[in-house]
């Protein structure tokens, strides 16, 4: 597939901002308790000045409406999350599997959603923001489902259905998820470097950041361009995986999450 820039969004971080986290591919979900207990963790004891949550925050989200249900993991969550974002400025961007995240989620939690991609000015910097599915060109199959899932009228006809049938839907999905990943098959797609070098130069960006590979390392594009690549969290494997990149004055640096 071709390597085309979409729109690219800006952000100017306030002057009084000094560090700033970065963290992507929790995919929180009820059967993982001890994920959202370490995400309660980190907020309660960041310093961090703002928080940028790269997509995936969720395994799946059925529609903002699954927050207004009594006792519900969406309501939990976004609870959890509007205490943070009474503290400091929180941000979401759409991953693959919460990408039907909408206007209900930010007037719950505070949360403001950016766009996929956006530059943050922090300084005399410019960072480029991503997800990072859009990038991986290799994973065909997926690329046409995602023109299809980010249309907002195909978006409006799922979040039509009754809550029940996409919870149904939902559960099916991280069922067939798992199983791929029991079976061995399920395979993550790398960014394409000339698309992230396209997106970069379009930017006016020496760094991407960004997560969805699930294979957190930093990568030297070009000369002065660079790619870094966010953990994904799994408080259950062995061993487990959390962490954020977080951004001060004397540069990125790579922290645990785990207790």
């Amino acid at each position: 597939m071709p390597a085309t820039v979409p729109p690219i969004a800006e952000l100017a971080a306030p002057a009084a901002w000094r560090t700033v986290d970065f963290l992507a591919d929790l995919h929180l979900e009820p059967g993982q308790p001890a994920t959202l207990q370490a995400l309660q963790r980190y907020l309660d004891g960041t310093p961090a000045d703002a928080i940028f949550l790269l997509g995936d925050l969720f395994e799946v989200w059925v529609g903002d409406d699954a927050i207004d249900e009594p006792g519900s993991f969406e309501g939990i969550c976004c609870a959890l999350l509007a205490r943070a974002a009474r503290r400091r400025p929180l941000f979401f961007m759409h991953g693959n599997r919460d990408f039907l995240v909408g206007a209900g989620f930010t007037h719950h939690t505070g949360v403001a959603l950016l766009a996929d991609p956006t530059v943050l000015q922090l300084g005399d910097k410019r960072w480029l923001l991503s997800h990072g599915d859009a990038l991986c060109l290799n994973d065909v199959e997926y690329q046409r489902f995602r023109a299809v899932a980010r249309n907002p009228d195909w978006q409006a006809q799922l979040l039509a259905r009754p809550l029940p049938e996409r919870r149904a839907q939902g559960r099916s999905a991280r069922s067939e998820s798992e199983a791929r990943k029991q079976a061995g098959s399920a395979v993550y797609a790398d960014v394409d470097a000339a698309a992230a070098l396209a997106w970069l130069h379009a930017a006016r960006a020496q760094a991407l950041i960004h997560g969805h590979t699930h294979l957190p390392a930093d990568h030297v594009l070009a000369p002065g361009l660079t790619r870094h690549v966010l953990t994904d969290w799994d408080l259950a494997a062995h061993p487990p995986r959390a962490g954020v990149l977080r951004l001060t004055p004397e540069g990125l640096q790579r922290l645990p999450c785990v207790s």
